[in-house]
């Protein structure tokens, strides 16, 4: 039996005239690309807005700006069922796209999409992607001072922690 393992990971919803930042990418398991928000594991000595920032760029080629956390989401794969997806979802703005942005190897690419064209797809990566777009198009949004990240310091003593 495999052990249980969970998942630390980032999103970003990106919103632009009515239409949403998706990466088409490759995934483990699935033999067809699939839909995503720009996504992924927050790696270590990271916040999470900083990895939210760093996987947008890598996906997609675009500096955002985090405006407030959307939600936290959970989710297990059927096809993982020892696996668990811790996700904190940002709802974001562009500042810049980089075209000659080199992107990460299982991306094909950025694709701006109406959640009616995410859900005519039937590939989203997971129910997470289409939840997470529905409910920002119901104005659900949370103050980023709801995610207090404590950063390591010498100059803070463990007594503050």
């Amino acid at each position: 039996m495999t052990a249980w393992t969970a998942h630390v990971t980032v999103a970003t919803v990106i919103e632009k005239n009515g239409k949403f930042l998706f990466v088409e990418e490759h995934t483990e398991g699935v033999t067809h690309s699939v839909f995503n928000q720009p996504a992924g594991h927050v790696e270590c000595g990271e916040t999470l807005i900083q990895a939210a920032i760093r996987e947008t760029m890598e996906e997609t080629g675009y500096d955002v700006e985090i405006d407030s956390l959307l939600g936290i989401y959970t989710y297990t794969p059927p096809m993982f069922p020892d696996r668990t997806y811790y996700r904190f979802c940002f709802l974001a703005h562009e500042l810049k796209h980089h075209l000659d942005a080199k992107l990460d190897t299982d991306i094909i690419g950025a694709v701006w999409m109406t959640l009616d064209e995410l859900i005519e797809s039937a590939r989203a990566r997971s129910p997470l992607v289409m939840k997470a777009v529905k409910d920002a198009l119901s104005g659900q949004k949370y103050p980023l001072s709801l995610v207090y990240e404590h950063q390591n310091s010498p100059l803070i003593s463990n007594l503050d922690a």
